[in-house]
């Protein structure tokens, strides 16, 4: 028996490493386990190897204790752009104490990380500008920028070699005419006016030493200044002078140092791309020469400094993380010709080789769906995303858009010579924030698969630079609502500290500035119409305190809400519009159950539920989810505080809207839903019984159909389970007609979640309401349910340290896996049920525990008998039991619609 194998050690939640923003990181490293392993195995201590790059000694710092995540820095603190190889070793035992006792493991693999820049004045380059301005006056015509210099003579080569850049706007920069990095869109989005990005490359190799260098940077408006908004947006909403900041630093194997900064000796001039916007696309001139200096030779000016912080962040950058044959050319019924990329995704064309006469112009316009035989556009709104190619008469090589991204699976292709395109001759690159993918599910439903899939999708395409509401049209924000609800579906995905904490820091900012009142904007970074209201929003602004809470479940870093409690608090004490007795006040508009299905086209928040009951059972929730919170960073006045609040309001809530025999007002799936899942109703098991009863009798009624918005979809399924009704839930779930979580799977072919239930008509027609998305991933918030309650996992404490395992079997679905790569190693579920009989397979990683709950053993409708759950340690476990999980398919009050697919619903 031995030790697992200690995994290489991670830096804070940072992408890689490279540009740590303190001086002191965390350290987290997890375990691979293996049949030798220990069973039931747990780190008693560590040793952490630090080797400093300007020592020739590494240190070794020791350490009595069990924990592998977020370590604190053992080491003196690394200076600006300092770095270290880090290595991690530990010793453990049994949980028992008895077996193997305190075996040394081998080292981890190396890690190295380095710090950013660290302070104000390390921060040596300026901002600059051509001094006149180049095209017109929006769109911005993108600027090429340019400087050429030769390494000092002493170099004789070089040993380390950094560049720092970030721009007033997005940038891809060349050295000696090789792209510096694979990032696109750099260095992303952030609240411009508190915090600006910048981006840290390791460009040693790109270096020639006793040559001519040049550096090349493109400069486009991005979000910095292009338009943002619906309704037409706007321009300039940060400022209209695009503007770059570029450092570079470099040492020789004799430890001389040299530096090149941003500075009005750099050169300017028109870019070959005419214009370039997020909305309408890419328009190149192949006509226009950048090869030389002749188009660079306009001069430069040195811009104000940003009174914005310059932070290097944990998030990863966006990037081409796939490719995509096209998978069928055809003509649409106008003879238009379409490219069909088979899956509605996020991101660009290539095109490796293409010829078009001097002159001509080939142009693609892009689109999720065809209506009616045609390209259906209409869901674009006031976005071309079109992009275009002017020839020059010679061949183009490996041309792709540089600072655009559009939403699509079809492309609409004009102007391509001769007979057009064949599937060989473009694909589509797909384009997201690089996150590390972490959580897996699959089941014996194939229908259910493709509806996982789609969540994924969905995540990957709206998770780009920022988590945004939909990728295609005049829009593309950071909705808070569609991430809070979202959120615990995508940190299982997904590792979202990086982008999801970063976006945090610039909510608080922005909710935080003087005037503001503590209310959030309901959009981060701000970009919409000053006419849009600015007031408090429950679900939406609550994301100051439920999205950090998500966070800290699977993370455990009491960093993060430390960080984010000054938000958390203002919201509640000062962005909440109050009644007199602490609820909220009714008299304002709520978005609430936004998308109800039963809400008209054209007024998407008039559905079923009552407002100000959602607003109110959010408030209940979330005042005592930051009760918790403060429990957690040793607050204990204000947990005490809080705790009196929310049940103070839980009291208020029961006396409005829950009668003495358990009916709730605004008797509905989400109402209904959120007093259970926020567990509002009292502690009376009568009333919650006769809760379960009335939220079955509505669900039944409904011939199994969803009948929730963006508050209730997220609830409605761990409800209905919570309730012992889970066999409901999954016939909800494998409802296949419309509203349905699977009618776009079955009936339309869709590839991603859409923002209504209904985008697209039974009859083939794009829903008639102007805010229609077919990429849009609130709705996929049901992937929660289906990790932690088909696939069976989830976190029980912090960090999953101690796991949850408790899958429900139902419907007809007879096996799933499930498996999370977690902060201590992989958990993985794998069940089968065959013939009344329950087999499951579980794996715990190494210095955690589980609590297992057999179907068996699952007590639901409110039972007062005790549920069962066996504590397990890390290993491989076996679990048998026998489970019959009733009658299926559940029978509707009323006539059912038409028979659904076999696959969906047959036993």
């Amino acid at each position: 028996m031995s030790s697992p194998i200690v995994a290489k050690p991670r830096f804070e939640h940072h992408h890689s490493g490279l540009g740590v923003d303190t001086p002191t990181p965390r350290l987290s490293w997890s375990f691979e386990a293996s049949p030798s392993t220990v069973p039931a195995w747990v780190q008693t201590s560590y040793e952490i190897e630090v080797a400093f790059a300007s020592d020739s000694q590494p240190q070794i710092f020791s350490v009595i204790g069990d924990q592998s995540v977020l370590v604190p820095w053992p080491a003196r603190p690394l200076s600006s752009g300092e770095s270290a190889t880090i290595r991690v070793r530990v010793s453990g035992r049994g949980f028992d104490k008895s077996t193997d006792s305190n075996i040394l493991s081998p080292w981890s693999s190396p890690a190295t990380v380095e710090a950013a820049l660290l302070h104000a004045d390390d921060f040596r380059g300026k901002f600059i500008a051509p001094v006149e301005r180049i095209g017109p006056y929006g769109p911005l015509q993108p600027i090429q920028f340019r400087r050429e210099f030769i390494l000092p003579a002493n170099f004789e080569s070089v040993s380390r070699a950094r560049l720092y850049i970030t721009a007033l706007g997005v940038v891809d920069a060349t050295i000696n005419g090789k792209r510096v990095g694979d990032e696109c869109l750099a260095p992303g989005w952030t609240s411009y006016r508190f915090r600006l990005a910048y981006r840290i490359h390791d460009i040693t190799s790109l270096l020639l030493p006793g040559q001519k260098n040049v550096i090349v940077v493109d400069l486009a408006e991005g979000w910095y200044a292009g338009r943002l908004g619906f309704k037409g947006g706007r321009r300039f909403r940060y400022g209209d002078e695009l503007g770059l900041f570029a450092q570079l630093e470099a040492q020789d194997d004799k430890s001389n140092s040299w530096g090149l900064i941003s500075d009005d000796t750099w050169t300017c001039g028109p870019s070959a791309l005419v214009s370039s916007e997020i909305y309408d696309g890419e328009v190149f001139d192949a006509r226009f020469r950048t090869s030389d200096e002749s188009t660079t030779a306009l001069k430069t000016k040195v811009l104000p400094t940003p009174s914005a912080k310059l932070v290097s962040p944990d998030a990863a950058p966006v990037r081409v993380t796939e490719a995509k044959p096209c998978q069928k050319v055809f003509h649409s019924k106008s003879r238009k010709i379409i490219l069909d990329f088979g899956q509605n995704l996020v991101g660009k064309l290539f095109i490796p080789k293409l010829a078009v006469a001097k002159g001509e112009q080939v142009t693609f316009r892009h689109a999720e769906v065809i209506e009616h035989g045609e390209l259906g556009t209409r869901p674009l709104r006031g976005a071309k995303a079109q992009d275009t190619i002017i020839g020059s008469g010679e061949t183009i090589l490996n041309w792709t858009p540089k600072f655009t991204f559009h939403g699509f699976r079809y492309v609409q292709v004009e102007g391509w010579p001769g007979d057009g395109p064949a599937v060989d001759d473009v694909q589509a690159l797909v384009m997201h924030t690089d996150m590390n993918r972490r959580g897996f599910f699959e089941c014996s439903n194939s229908y259910v698969n493709r509806l996982h899939s789609n969540i994924v999708w969905s995540m990957r395409g709206n998770f780009l630079s920022i988590p945004t509401d939909c990728p295609q049209r005049d829009e593309r924000l950071g909705w808070t609502g569609d991430l809070q609800v979202f959120c615990p579906t995508a940190t299982y995905l997904y590792d979202t500290l990086g982008i999801l904490g970063n976006w945090l820091q610039d909510l608080a900012e922005e909710q935080l500035e003087e005037g503001k009142g503590g209310i959030p904007p309901l959009v981060c970074p701000l970009a919409i119409s000053s006419n849009w209201p600015h007031i408090a929003q429950a679900v939406w602004d609550d994301v100051t305190v439920l999205t950090p809470d998500v966070l800290y479940q699977y993370s455990s870093d009491k960093g993060l809400i430390e960080r984010q409690f000054k938000s958390m608090q203002t919201w509640l004490d000062q962005g909440v519009d109050r009644a007199p007795d602490g609820l909220w006040n009714p008299d304002k508009w709520q978005l609430a159950d936004w998308l109800d299905p039963s809400a008209p086209p054209e007024d998407p928040g008039n559905g079923r539920t009552d407002n100000i009951l959602v607003a109110n059972a959010y408030l209940v929730h979330t005042t005592l989810v930051f009760a918790k919170l403060c429990a957690v960073l040793g607050k204990s006045d204000l947990a005490t505080k809080y705790t009196q609040d929310g049940e103070r309001l839980k009291a208020l809530f029961q006396r409005r809207y829950i009668t003495a025999e358990g009916n709730l007002m605004s008797s509905s799936q989400t109402g209904i839903g959120l007093a259970i899942r926020f567990g509002l109703y009292p502690e009376d098991n009568e009333q919650r019984r006769a809760a379960a009863k009335a939220l079955e009798r509505l669900v039944r009624t409904a011939r199994f159909h969803i009948s929730t918005g963006f508050a209730g979809t997220p609830v409605i399924s761990h409800a209905l389970t919570e309730a012992g009704r889970s066999q409901l839930a999954y016939r909800m779930l494998l409802e296949t007609t419309c509203p349905s979580w699977l009618y776009p799977v079955v009936s339309m072919d869709a590839t991603t979640i859409w923002e209504r239930w209904d985008s697209m008509l039974p009859d083939g027609r794009i829903n008639p309401g102007q805010m229609t998305s077919f990429n849009h991933y609130a709705f996929g918030a049901v992937g929660d349910w289906l990790h932690g309650s088909v696939g069976g996992i989830a976190p029980h404490e912090p960090g999953w340290r101690v796991i949850r395992v408790r899958p429900v079997p139902g419907g007809n679905i007879t096996s799933a896996k499930a498996s999370f790569e977690g902060p201590y190693g992989l958990v993985a579920c794998d069940w089968k049920l065959v013939a009344g009989n329950f087999s499951m397979s579980l794996t715990v990683p190494p210095s955690c525990s589980a609590l297992v709950t057999l179907p068996s053993e699952v007590r639901n409708d409110y039972s007062d008998e005790k549920e069962a759950a066996h504590v397990v340690y890390s290993g491989f476990h076996q679990f048998e039991c026998r489970f019959d999980a009733g009658e299926w398919p559940p029978k509707p009050m009323i006539a059912a619609n038409q028979p659904m697919p076999e696959d969906t619903i047959a036993g």
